[in-house]
């Protein structure tokens, strides 16, 4: 049975993220196509620091099995990654309507060389109204942004 559970930064121990850090990595895998091995490894700090700090941090689990979050930010959707077996099974959009519902969600960003989730995110009703050729982090992964 799927289950989204809110978890405050109180709760967000190293056994946590670490399962956590397990979904987004296969995750990244399925659908991050241009990043490199060494781009991987050098987003998993990041990634670690973003799961204990993120202001929302909703979990997804299948039978107490984490197999997505997602971490929201001043109305701001900052990530939203499920593990690829439980891809199209319509877990994002369970995600995104909640938060729309309990958060008042208004921007996302994208990576442009992942275009099936920019497909999803314009499904969710959001709209490109901005391109940076940089992530927030400086990385040289064009983002794009969104806003519903």
């Amino acid at each position: 049975m799927i289950n989204i559970t809110a978890i405050g930064k109180e709760r967000r121990n190293y056994a946590l993220t670490g399962k956590l850090l397990e979904v987004w990595e296969a995750s990244v895998r399925a659908s991050h196509h241009f990043l490199t091995e060494a781009d991987i490894v050098r987003l998993t700090p990041q990634a670690e620091e973003a799961l204990r700090y993120i202001d929302t941090l909703w979990v997804m689990e299948d039978d107490e099995l984490p197999v997505g979050f997602m971490g929201v930010q001043e109305r701001k959707i900052e990530m939203l990654f499920l593990h690829p077996s439980h891809f199209r099974r319509g877990l994002g959009k369970m995600f995104v309507e909640r938060a729309f519902r309990d958060l008042d969600v208004e921007y996302v960003d994208v990576n442009e060389q992942n275009p099936d989730a920019r497909k999803f995110y314009e499904r969710m009703g959001f709209k490109v109204f901005k391109r940076n050729a940089y992530d927030s982090e400086g990385n040289p992964f064009p983002i794009l942004e969104m806003r519903r």
